[in-house]
């Protein structure tokens, strides 16, 4: 929502500033329409070029990702601790046997159910119940360095294909000052041609041709570069519950006590999601 009213405030401040100081928003107003088909019809031509369908898609999702932000809150956090900790707790005390039921199917998993917010999020469920299959068929011979490094191009190879929106935003970002450069260099080809009209006439065919210029430049910097920047910042955010499995998991591995299992993982939160000591270990009391 805070990135819908920022462009609010961009549209507003730009053209109400303008107007505000005695321009005539009436003669951009007429140039949009021509200069914004010619921009975002070849911004949108250089996407098709550059992306697959799956690229579109993923692009256009990303719009809705970045109204929304982030999808996990500062609770998530905390239960993705509880989450991780009580499946190594269950795979240390009773075996293989006992937690193999609940990663082999995790919709019908009792402990899995206690956390709904998960069963959303495929990656992070993938990453989880793979991550402990792994231990599983491996009969306890995998080293941890092992583990976090299987873990760690998981996380890497996901978060690389979760980034392609936002390289794709950036390269549209990038390339829109020029493509409103083509607009207003062929709104100057027009005048040209138009040479021996008044001086009124060839004026306003000139600021309609400026416009394509003011237009390519206000969508790179004022709108679809925050965009790329924001996706950016939300994936990232979200990519960060997934080092909370790895933490727990690998620290278990490496038979650390639970307390400190906990607190590496819990370390590693960002400030604004992170819970504090005591939310952690009060809740772990509370947990079946």
């Amino acid at each position: 929502m805070i990135s819908v009213i920022g462009l609010i405030v961009l549209i507003v401040m730009v053209f109400g500033g303008f107007a505000f100081t005695g321009g005539s928003i009436g003669a951009v107003l007429h140039a949009l329409p021509h200069e914004m088909l010619i921009i975002g019809g070849a911004a949108a031509g250089a996407t098709l070029v550059g992306n697959d369908i799956a690229g579109i898609k993923a692009m256009g999702a990303g719009f809705g990702t970045i109204v929304k932000g982030p999808k996990y809150k500062k609770a998530d956090y905390s239960a993705a601790i509880f989450l991780t900790a009580r499946l190594m707790k269950m795979f240390r005390n009773d075996g293989p046997v006992a937690v193999e039921p609940h990663i082999e199917d995790p919709k019908s998993s009792s402990i899995f159910a206690d956390y709904p917010v998960f069963q959303k999020d495929p990656v992070f469920l993938h990453l989880l119940t793979d991550s402990m299959r792994l231990l599983v068929v491996s009969t306890g011979t995998l080293s941890p360095h092992a583990v976090e490094e299987v873990i760690d191009t998981a996380i890497e190879t996901h978060h690389t294909a979760a980034m392609k929106p936002v390289e794709s935003l950036q390269i549209m970002s990038d390339a829109l000052p020029a493509l409103g450069i083509v607009a207003a260099v062929l709104g100057v080809i027009k005048t040209m041609a138009s040479i021996a009209e008044p001086p009124a006439v060839l004026g306003a065919m000139i600021g309609s041709a400026l416009v394509g210029t003011f237009l390519g430049v206000l969508l790179s910097y004022g709108i679809v570069g925050p965009c790329a920047a924001r996706l950016k910042a939300v994936l990232e955010a979200d990519g960060e519950i997934y080092l909370v499995v790895r933490r727990v998991i690998v620290a278990s591995l490496k038979g650390q006590p639970q307390p400190l299992v906990i607190e590496a993982a819990r370390t590693a939160i960002s400030p604004a999601n992170q819970p504090s000591f005591s939310e952690i270990f009060d809740g772990l009391r509370t947990a079946k």
